[in-house]
């Protein structure tokens, strides 16, 4: 299996937000993670990136326990996060934020041309490569956090509500990215609140309900997917 969760506890000091949850992600899939707010769908892509340490259960990623392994260390396996808000940053220049997201590697030379890449896929950043990226728009910072995202490598690309707080004409623009990186070969798992676009986006739902997966369904069964709609929505 790509990515096993299995019975996986995370506690917020006395206050516990995922409770056994378990779920299996296909590799070469998207992925849409649904849930209420506060039914632990951030807490869950945290912890599977390392960012929260679990009170139980296990993880594993192509075959390797991870639950417990620094953040650095699962960046180098072939993990990335888009976390919620972009969180660029925001004195850095956007070819600095670019190098930053590269911090886990030692193949200069294969970083410079990564850059490089991502200038080729993205070329409003290659425009705005010198500027401070906290002047950018919200869904040039957007891009950005992508884009620093990939300069890891990743095989498994974690995104928290890419479409936050952008126009419609944008969250199109990153609908397209996203499929995009899928064909290109990047596993994707989303937290996203516009159900419709997250819909249109993934091959499999999961709903998180009360810090457990309650309900799955693969998108191309229809009344499973309404199913899911409602009882998300009635969250």
């Amino acid at each position: 299996m790509f990515l096993a969760v299995s019975d996986l506890f995370v506690n917020y000091g006395k206050t516990e937000v995922l409770k056994a949850a378990s779920l299996e992600i296909q590799e070469g899939k998207i992925s849409l993670l649904l849930g209420a707010n506060g039914s632990g769908k951030s807490t869950l892509l945290k912890t599977i990136s390392g960012l929260n340490r679990p009170a139980s259960g296990s993880i594993w990623f192509r075959g390797k326990k991870i639950d417990g392994m620094p953040p650095h260390e699962i960046v180098r396996l072939g993990i990335a996060q888009v976390p919620e808000g972009r969180q660029v940053f925001a004195p850095l220049t956007v070819q600095q934020n670019l190098s930053l997201g590269a911090y886990s590697r030692r193949d200069w030379q294969e970083i410079g041309k990564d850059i490089e890449a991502m200038y080729e896929r993205f070329p409003v950043l290659k425009e705005k490569q010198k500027q401070i990226s906290g002047s950018l728009s919200g869904g040039q910072q957007q891009t950005l956090a992508i884009a620093r995202a990939l300069m890891g490598r990743p095989k498994l690309l974690l995104m928290d509500e890419p479409a936050q707080g952008l126009s419609p004409v944008v969250v199109s623009e990153i609908a397209r990215i996203i499929t995009g990186l899928n064909r290109d070969g990047i596993t994707i798992v989303i937290v996203e609140h516009n159900i419709k676009l997250g819909l249109s986006l993934a091959d499999k739902i999961y709903v998180l309900e009360n810090g457990k997966i309650a309900f799955t369904a693969e998108t191309s069964d229809l009344s499973a997917v309404e199913y899911a709609r409602k009882i998300y929505l009635a969250g």
